[in-house]
């Protein structure tokens, strides 16, 4: 059974994208860009959705 974390390794702001692209098996560089294209019409709303998402997924556990 698959679980979803915010990657450790993978990440550049907090880690959202690169636990998500591990999750669904694609490459989070294809993720970051679909979402700042999303971004530039949508800006606060985007971001609110990020915030949220960082702050409900646990991180992922390195042992």
């Amino acid at each position: 059974m698959k679980k979803i974390f915010r990657s450790d390794s993978d990440k550049y702001v907090a880690g959202v994208f690169g636990g998500l692209g591990n999750y669904f098996n694609i490459d989070s560089t294809i993720l970051r860009i679909g979402f700042i294209i999303l971004l530039i019409p949508s800006f606060f709303t985007l971001s609110l959705i990020y915030i949220a998402v960082a702050m409900i997924m646990p991180k992922e556990d390195i042992y």
